[in-house]
């Protein structure tokens, strides 16, 4: 199979390092499963491998010559934001280190970085209005998010003879709430030591525990969750309040809509680029030719 971008081609195994990592993070995120959308990921290594490939082919083209004054300032900067730097080579993951191709590395950043300020352009502060109204065309992407209040009931293993008997108990006790006695009350008398929480105050989904989380977030205020487990044990929650996700105030989030707004136009002129790149190339791939 040949990858062959203006003359320049592409080692297969760059290719399959790429479409790894996307595959891989869909895989974590529980949206895919086996091989189904392995075409679709393959397709997309391909694209970021090739908009990559230009853009530092162009950005050679315009800078061809980087000074070793301008390399050292940026290498300085990275070590500095590293931490230092054994910090810095550990970052980057270099098996061993070699000076050299780290600063061929930062001759490319400066000349990708170049290249983009000019794709960019003069980038002005928007007016306020301008402000209000991207934040009113674009107000889901400024909202806050959603909290929840819970109480819960916890029994670990530490002394039970089995994790049935644990079980059991807090079935017992479930029932016992379900016929009319107090949560609050219940929880306090079994509460294994004075550090264990009852209620927990508001929360957001990412701060507690994933199990926890997804039976307290899929409740009504008032609701009894059923017996559940975790990793420290087994659980009764009951809901006491919810916080909605709601509009953050446009007073508040200014210097954030503003910084959005940058993105947004940062991202369609860089597309718009890669496009124009992207007719002006001469691109072979005998794979999508022999499909």
């Amino acid at each position: 199979m040949a990858f062959i971008i203006n003359g320049e081609e592409i080692d297969e195994e760059i290719i399959e390092a790429e479409f790894r990592q996307i595959k891989g993070h869909y895989e974590r995120t529980l949206q895919v499963a086996c091989c189904e959308r392995d075409p679709e990921f393959r397709q997309t290594a391909k694209d970021n491998i090739l908009a990559r490939a230009l853009l530092n082919q162009e950005a050679t083209k315009r800078y061809a010559i980087i000074s070793e004054e301008e390399v050292t300032a940026r290498l300085s900067k990275l070590i500095e934001s590293a931490g230092g730097e054994e910090q810095f080579f550990a970052k980057i993951g270099m098996p061993y280190r070699d000076d050299a191709l780290v600063r061929d590395n930062v001759r490319n950043g400066v000349r990708l970085d170049k290249m983009l300020g000019t794709v960019y352009g003069d980038e002005t502060t928007p007016s306020e209005a301008e402000m209000l109204a991207f934040y009113e065309a674009n107000i889901a992407s400024f909202m806050s998010e959603e909290m929840i209040n819970a109480s819960h009931i916890t029994k670990g293993l530490e002394g039970a003879t089995s994790r049935n008997d644990v079980y059991t108990k807090m079935r017992e006790l479930r029932g016992e709430l379900i016929a009319g006695a107090d949560f609050a009350t219940m929880a306090e008398a079994q509460r294994g030591n004075e550090q264990q929480q009852i209620e927990l105050g508001f929360f957001k989904r990412g701060e507690f525990m994933e199990e926890f989380e997804t039976i307290a977030f899929s409740m009504e205020v008032g609701e009894l969750s059923p017996v559940f487990t975790t990793q420290l044990g087994f659980h009764i929650c009951k809901l006491l309040d919810r916080k909605p996700s709601a509009p953050l105030p446009f007073e508040e989030i200014k210097e954030a809509v503003a910084a959005r707004m940058t993105e947004d136009r940062r991202d369609k002129a860089f597309n718009a680029f890669v496009d124009w790149l992207k007719t002006e190339a001469n691109i072979e791939d005998s794979e999508a030719a022999s499909e």
